[in-house]
């Protein structure tokens, strides 16, 4: 039986992360160089491309060789920033708007007197930018455990989550906090701040997935969003993440002969498109 291969309705780069690559080709094509504070997206692909046209990774602020900096789609913290210009380094901004739009959020909670919780992964640089907005008022965890165990847990919270979470998980951790925090008469603001794009793209991941004996997950192992699919998809039939179209080995498609593809918000259309290029000659 050939194999059938269908792309997932959501596929190649987000809104955010199209901004941040168009705002660094722009600016290294006027000066012939930029420099970025850490990675701009997670994607070593998308990276080494960047590379190619005079975007450098400059790994801390004491890497940082010339006048200007650009910080990547995940933002940073306000102590962060105002480091950088304190030594008179310029500031180029690709912070991804759904991503301002949780630091905001997070700014007014904690001038508001909320403590904000952070419904995301505590070692992402996205959601320790989030934190810093909340200027030391705040968490960031994936587990409401750690929230119930507070010793003395203040009487306002607010609620935020990392914007490539999976919107179910959040519902429930805020469920959770809820059933906690009533209990001790506490005022909570909940703020959805998940990202519109990453919504429909889960979305569209699950539909395709439920039709699919194989879903092939494009996108960086460091990805959060490119593992929150995985994680999805794979509730409901087989997934393999992969990252280049060279990983793909006829063994893996053994007993599969519908092939679904979904790209993580970072993946690049011509890696998506290697990866077809490469099932066709398998099919």
């Amino acid at each position: 039986m050939a194999l059938k291969i269908e792309k997932a309705a959501e596929i190649g780069f987000c809104f955010g992360v199209r901004r941040a690559i168009d705002i660094l080709e722009r600016v290294a094509g006027e000066r012939g160089e930029v420099e970025t504070l850490g990675a701009v997206v997670h994607n070593q692909e998308v990276l080494q491309r960047l590379v190619k046209i005079g975007v450098r990774v400059a790994k801390s602020v004491d890497d940082i060789q010339g006048d200007t900096v650009a910080v990547g789609a995940h933002g940073v913290n306000p102590q962060l920033e105002e480091e950088i210009r304190g030594r008179h380094i310029h500031i180029i901004n690709t912070t991804c708007p759904f991503v301002y739009r949780a630091q905001v959020a997070a700014r007014r909670l904690a001038e508001s007197g909320f403590f904000v919780i952070i419904y995301g992964d505590a070692n992402h640089p996205e959601v320790r930018g989030i934190l810093g907005w909340a200027n030391g008022k705040g968490v960031a965890t994936l587990d409401e455990r750690v929230i119930a165990e507070f010793d003395h847990l203040p009487r306002h919270l607010g609620v935020l989550s990392q914007t490539t979470q999976i919107p179910a998980h959040f519902t429930r951790f805020v469920k959770k906090i809820i059933d906690s925090a009533l209990a001790k008469d506490s005022e909570l603001r909940i703020i959805d701040t998940i990202c519109h794009d990453i919504r429909r793209r889960q979305v569209a991941a699950i539909e395709l997935a439920n039709r699919v004996d194989l879903m092939l997950v494009i996108g960086d192992h460091s990805s959060a969003n490119t593992n929150r699919l995985a994680e999805l998809c794979a509730t409901v039939t087989k997934i393999c993440l992969i990252e280049t179209a060279q990983e793909i080995q006829p063994s893996l498609l053994e007993g599969c002969y519908r092939i679904g593809i979904i790209g993580g918000a970072s993946t690049a259309e011509q890696t998506i498109n290697e990866v077809l290029m490469k099932l066709e000659t398998l099919a």
